[in-house]
């Protein structure tokens, strides 16, 4: 790719627009697509522009191409922390901070960051590097995005750990998806261009199976297609409604993770800002539930908040009234609720609730959708 190439000139203008943080994210739909190769060859271009642009991180995993990329490239040092009697590398956002370039590039953006860092997750050091003024480049997988794991395990049978919330294709400057043929991906792993020799046979029975390449393609290509037409729309919204969604969740988690996570797909499609009630009844107080729902119950909590929605938690044993009031104050639009169990008491009383808030809302602007 050239240096002046309409993908690097457009985020050259972006920086020369504003200094602002930034957010560019290279989305591949496997590892040895190119990213991290199209990244320094973008920080390489910048800096043929005169931008100040540090690598703060880059994982080579060895591959020569890309190696000889970043020689010429100003580096800001690693950190090192101790885990297990092991010292181990991590991006130091202190110093990235400190030294306060115009541009970072920050790979591998779905990963865990070691126990002893600021922040658990990369992807939440990318946010405070943005916060700070300092704009990014980053990359990262398909499959690492949080409202696809379920789909990643049918597709590839394989549960991923490491994820990121949609929310950050929503505040990202550009989303650029880095696509090759099924054929060329499975050749460049075949060559040993993207794992070392003795990985390469259990890479491709598993997952490079061209099967399952041929779906995360896809996926990929969906996901950034999808990804510029809310753009566009965007653009030329008008006078539309601003949507706004309201999750209602109990301290049933596996339901409740479930709306959660839809109503974060619905809400990332729609570009809308949304909402997760939580309404505690007398049963429910922290002292009448058991410790593992407590705590369930808090990780979705976080789950919610890491995928951008505002977490509310409301006291009231008038679940309908408490979810009306909210509904009213944040001029919500879609109200997301589950699908009522089949326990005659349980199902007694979500009818209750469902026919209390069906009343409410039928003569309103306000779509109910019942999650199942």
């Amino acid at each position: 790719m050239s240096a002046n190439s309409p993908s690097h000139t457009h985020f050259l203008e972006l920086l020369q627009k504003s200094k602002r943080g930034h957010l560019k994210i290279y989305l591949g739909m496997s590892a040895g697509v190119g990213k991290t190769y199209r990244m320094l060859q973008e920080a390489h271009s910048l800096l043929q522009h005169h931008i100040d642009v540090q690598i703060a991180y880059v994982e080579t995993h060895g591959r020569t191409e890309t190696e000889t990329l970043v020689k010429g490239l100003p580096l800001i040092p690693r950190t090192q922390l101790f885990h297990k009697g092991k010292a181990l590398e991590e991006l130091d956002l202190q110093a990235v901070l400190i030294r306060h370039p115009e541009v970072v590039v920050v790979d591998e953006l779905a990963h865990h960051n070691i126990p002893g860092s600021k922040n658990e997750k990369r992807w939440q050091d990318v946010v405070d590097i943005l916060d700070a003024g300092i704009s990014v480049i980053t990359a990262v997988n398909i499959q690492h995005l949080d409202s696809l794991s379920e789909r990643m395990l049918q597709i590839s049978g394989i549960t991923i750990t490491e994820t990121i919330p949609d929310q950050l294709l929503k505040i990202a400057d550009e989303v650029v998806n880095i696509d090759l043929s099924v054929d060329e991906l499975i050749d460049r792993l075949k060559a040993g261009k993207i794992y070392q020799e003795d990985k390469i046979n259990r890479a491709l029975a598993h997952f490079f199976k061209k099967e399952t390449i041929i779906q995360l393609r896809e996926q990929a290509l969906s996901t950034v297609a999808s990804y510029l037409d809310q753009k566009i729309t965007q653009r030329h919204l008008g006078n539309v409604r601003q949507e706004r969604f309201l999750a209602c969740i109990s301290s049933n988690w596996k339901t409740a993770q479930f709306i959660i996570r839809k109503t974060a797909k619905l809400a990332n499609y729609y570009r809308s800002p949304w909402m997760v009630l939580y309404v505690q009844t007398e049963n429910e107080q922290l002292n009448k539930i058991a410790l593992d729902k407590q705590r369930h119950l808090i990780n979705n909590f976080k789950l919610a908040t890491e995928l951008g929605a505002e977490v509310m938690k409301v006291k009231s044993n008038q679940v309908a009234q408490a979810i009306i009031e909210v509904v009213n104050e944040k001029k919500i639009t879609t109200l997301c609720i589950g699908k009522p169990h089949f326990h005659w008491f349980n199902l007694i009383t979500r009818r209750y609730l469902l026919n209390k808030l069906l009343k409410n809302i039928a003569n309103r602007s306000i779509d109910l959708v019942i999650l199942s």
